[in-house]
């Protein structure tokens, strides 16, 4: 290295500095950056052996780059020093203003830690500031918050002498730029990383995209993509080939339309109570020709990797086949198989679901005034339920749910003189004649056998007279058989449902009335003979 009074020296050993300096910032890798760190100290400060201990994630210094002595690269590169032995260095010798200089005087302590090094022996200094094989020099490596990040080590200067104030100074220089280089060697690798990841990542995702685009275009079931949220919640961005042939519809059309747009009006209950964060449902959607299909439905919410809008993405399956079934199950269940009349189960349940165990407060009616002056309290009131009134019972308004017993006359004989068969055909007959007899909010039951029951609601005594009367006219008239005709004839007890009775205390009371209009029809008709 040029001594202190040659300045023309130091301006050409600057520029060679700089230019090595701009060769670290060229490394393509951080190996590359440390081994060019190590180079140039040989090539510029004036040394014959350099290394570049680089501190690892776990805190102790590898040996990551040698250069000026094969033989010392073949021991030391690779090795590791820990960060207690490294600190111990830092903190002995001598404090040149950022670099660390240990004279052989102290440093043989340090002879046999597990820091790996290169130093002989030799003899004594001659002068103040000769070199010793076992001197050591070490420039600490700083990233810009202080953290320590590398330790140049510096052995066997070129003139034997210890480095001066320019010498101290360029190697302080030096340090700093190395110190830059890696730091820009480590931001270029995450960069590397960084950029490396965020492919694999959207080369995932546009994997992951490929495999929903083909999952949702050839899922056997319905599926649809629908806008999460604002004006347009739920309008379809996108739907499958499956859900325009379950619906009728091309996919232009279904994406005018917003999903509610196609559920039943009934169940656009169902649709709303169907929770947006993934629920499930199921409902009807409106085919092109008009009808409507049975559907399950689920739904959950996809949001996109950004965290920016999300969707709702629906799956539809179409259920009908399955409705059909339950259907006809729940009716074949409730209704008479020869006739299509609710049963038995079904008239008691209707009848029950208009009554209540307990009868209506005769009181209730009243105001809590009627009971001043009597010293005991109102009756409580009652809960929302609508009492049921015999006709003529206190608080009524004259008008009743009537309970018509139907046994029909003469359907025996029709049984035993032409057969099962024939009897059935009659049976149906006149189950067709009593449900065009009345209303549509009124029940037309089979109880078994010939014996039929009719519910009608809002009816007065002279009213349910009157419709009993229409039945048995409806049944009179001959019923054709295989070329011939018959006739059965009809007796009807009226009885009235009141809360406070039970199903079958209503029944048995129009039964035992229907009963009595029977014997007297019967005795008027013996009478007549």
């Amino acid at each position: 290295m040029a001594t202190d009074t040659e300045p023309y020296v130091h301006l050409a050993w600057l520029r060679d500095l700089h230019a090595v300096v701009a060769r670290l910032n060229t490394a393509r890798g951080m190996a590359e950056t440390l081994q060019a760190i190590a180079d140039g100290a040989i090539a510029t400060l004036g040394f014959e052996l350099a290394a570049v201990n680089l501190v690892r994630p776990d805190g102790d210094l590898l040996v990551a780059a040698v250069a000026g002595n094969p033989g010392a690269e073949a021991l030391m590169a690779g090795r590791t020093g820990s960060r207690e032995a490294w600190n111990r260095r830092l903190s002995m010798g001598e404090d040149w203003d950022g670099l660390r200089f240990i004279p052989h005087t102290e440093g043989w302590v340090l002879d046999h830690d597990d820091v790996p090094q290169w130093h002989t022996t030799g003899p004594a200094p001659r002068y103040p500031d000769e070199w010793h094989p076992m001197d050591r020099l070490f420039a600490p490596m700083r990233s810009f918050d202080g953290e320590l990040i590398a330790v140049l080590s510096l052995d066997k200067p070129r003139d034997g002498r210890r480095p001066g104030r320019w010498g101290r100074e360029a190697i302080r220089f030096y340090a700093a730029q190395a110190a830059v280089a890696i730091g820009n060697a480590r931001l270029r690798a995450n960069m590397q990383r960084a950029l490396a990841r965020l492919e694999r990542e959207q080369e995932a995702l546009r994997a992951s995209e490929e495999s929903f685009r083909q999952a949702f275009e050839y899922a056997p079931s319905g599926m649809a993509v629908a806008e999460l949220g604002g004006e347009a919640h739920g309008r379809l961005i996108r739907v499958n080939d499956a859900l325009c042939r379950m619906l009728g519809f091309s996919a232009s059309l279904l994406r005018r339309h917003s999903f509610a747009d196609l559920v039943h009006p009934d169940d656009v209950g169902v649709l709303l109570r169907t929770s947006a964060e993934g629920g499930r449902a199921e409902l009807r959607l409106a085919h092109r020709d008009g009808r409507h299909l049975w559907v399950s439905l689920r739904n959950s919410v996809v949001a996109d990797t950004t965290d920016g809008p999300r969707f709702l993405l629906l799956h539809v399956e179409d259920i009908e086949e399955r409705k059909r079934h339950e259907q006809a199950l729940a009716h074949r269940a409730s209704h008479d198989a020869l006739t299509g009349l609710p049963n038995n189960a079904e008239l008691r349940q209707r009848l029950g679901s208009r009554i209540c165990a307990r009868p209506r407060d005769p009181f209730a009616h009243r105001s809590t005034d009627a009971f001043e002056g009597f010293g005991t309290p109102a009756p409580p009131p009652y809960d929302h339920h609508e009492h049921v009134l015999e006709p003529d019972a206190p608080g009524a308004d004259g008008k009743g749910l009537a309970v018509l017993f139907c046994d029909l006359d003469g359907f025996k004989s029709i049984n035993d003189t032409f057969g099962h068969h024939s009897g059935d055909t009659v049976l149906r007959e006149v189950a067709r004649r009593l449900r065009e007899c009345v209303r549509d909010d009124d029940t037309v039951a089979r109880l078994g056998g010939d014996e039929f029951v009719v519910l009608a609601d809002g009816l007065g005594p002279a009213d349910a007279s009157d419709l009993a009367v229409r039945l048995r006219g409806a049944v009179i008239p001959p019923i054709h058989l295989d070329g011939r005709s018959v006739r059965v004839g009809a007796s009807f007890g009226i009885g009235w449902a009141s809360c406070g009775r039970s199903i079958e205390e209503i029944l048995q009371s129009a039964d035992q009335r229907m009963y009595i209009e029977k014997r007297a029809r019967s005795h008027g008709r013996r009478r007549a003979g």
